[in-house]
C-alpha cells in the first residue's frame, strides 16, 4: 500500500556533462541550481540575483539578448549604495562607475549563456509585483525603500501570459536549440497573505498552462513535489514556508532520474566523492595515510578531468 501520491514527471531533455545549463528566476532556482554547481555542471546562476516575478525576468532576458547595455540612468543612490529596480541587491555596489561595470559583466555572462546552453530553467514565485510610483514602471526589486515609493498590485494572467510568451519567443529566436524549462516555486509568500498568495501561484498556472500544453516549453513540477507528494511539515525549514534540505535533496533526484542520463548519473557519483574528499579536514594532515588519501583524489581528479576537459577542480 502507498501512502503518499506520486508526482509524474514528463522526461524530456537529456542533461550531460557537455549540457550547459542556464537558471534563472525565484530562489528555488538557486536550490536547483546550487545542486547542478557542485556536481560540476556547465551553469549560469541568476546573473542579477533572485528574480521573483515574469516581468523582471522578462526584462534582464531582453536586454540581454538586445545587447542594450546599463547605464548611470539605470541606477540611483540609497543608503550608501548603488542599486537598480531592474535586478536583485546583491548587484548594488558602493560606486555608480562599479554598479554599472559589474551589471554589464553580469549582462555579458546572461547573453554568452543563453547563447550556447542546451537547458534554461525558469523558476516563477509571485504575480504581485511593485511599481515604482514616481516612474509608474514595474520593478524587480525594492532595495528596502520606504513603502511610500511604491504600489503594489497582482499581474494579470493576460500579462502573465504575454511576458511568458515574449522570454520564449526571444530565447527560442536567439538559441533555437535552447530547452526551455519553467517550474513554478513551492515557496509560499506568507508576507502577501496565504489567501493571496495562492491566488498569485494560480495566476501563474493559468498564465503558464496554454504554452506547456502547445508544447512551447517543458514544466518541471517542483510545486507539486512539495505541496502534493511530500506533504508534510518535515519537509520544511524552520521558517514552515521554504523546503527543507532533505526536501531540496528529494526534488533534486526526481530532476536528476528525469532529465540528466544514467551514464552522467554514474559520472556525477564520481564528482560526488572527489567533493567530499576536498571538503574533508584531517586531524592530522602530515601523515602517510592522509598523503595517500591526497594521492588517491588527486588521481580521480585527474581522471575525471581528463574526461571531461572543460571541467576544473579548484
Amino acid at each position: 500500500m502507498d501512502f503518499r501520491t506520486i508526482v509524474t514527471i514528463a522526461e524530456t531533455p537529456s542533461i550531460t556533462y557537455y549540457s550547459e545549463i542556464v537558471s534563472l528566476g525565484s530562489c528555488f532556482a538557486v536550490n536547483m541550481g546550487e545542486q547542478f554547481a557542485y556536481y560540476k555542471f556547465p551553469i549560469t546562476l541568476n546573473p542579477f540575483g533572485t528574480l521573483f516575478q515574469p516581468i523582471a525576468i522578462e526584462n534582464v532576458i531582453n536586454r540581454a539578448i538586445q545587447g542594450e547595455v546599463y547605464t548611470d540612468n539605470d541606477f540611483f543612490n540609497y543608503n550608501e549604495l548603488w542599486h537598480s529596480f531592474s535586478f536583485h541587491s546583491s548587484l548594488s555596489k558602493p560606486t555608480l562607475k562599479e554598479a554599472i561595470a559589474f551589471a554589464n559583466e553580469q549582462q555579458t555572462q546572461l547573453r554568452t549563456a543563453l547563447q550556447t546552453a542546451s537547458v534554461c530553467f525558469i523558476t516563477l514565485g509571485t504575480s504581485w509585483v511593485y511599481i515604482h510610483n514616481s516612474t509608474e514602471s514595474i520593478v524587480a526589486n525594492c532595495h528596502k525603500l520606504p513603502q511610500a515609493h511604491f504600489s503594489k498590485r497582482l499581474l494579470r494572467v493576460e500579462e502573465i501570459s504575454d511576458s511568458l510568451s515574449h522570454i520564449i519567443e526571444l530565447v527560442k529566436s536567439y538559441n533555437p536549440e535552447l530547452q526551455l524549462i519553467f517550474t513554478i516555486s513551492p515557496v509560499r509568500h506568507s508576507k502577501d497573505g496565504f489567501f493571496e498568495n495562492q491566488v498569485s501561484k494560480g495566476q501563474l498556472f493559468t498564465a503558464l498552462y496554454p504554452l506547456i500544453a502547445a508544447k512551447k516549453a517543458a514544466y518541471f513540477p517542483a510545486y507539486e513535489l512539495l505541496i502534493d507528494e511530500l506533504r508534510d511539515y518535515r519537509f520544511y525549514a524552520d521558517d514552515m514556508l521554504h523546503p527543507s534540505p532533505m526536501a531540496i535533496l528529494y526534488i533534486w533526484e526526481r530532476l536528476i532520474n528525469s532529465y540528466i542520463t544514467n551514464d552522467t548519473q554514474a559520472d556525477m557519483k564520481t564528482v560526488d566523492n572527489i567533493q567530499k574528499g576536498l571538503q574533508h579536514r584531517p586531524f592530522n594532515p602530515e601523515t602517510e595515510s592522509h598523503q595517500r588519501f591526497l594521492a588517491q583524489l588527486r588521481e580521480k581528479i585527474a581522471k575525471f578531468e581528463a574526461k571531461y576537459p572543460h571541467i576544473q577542480f579548484k
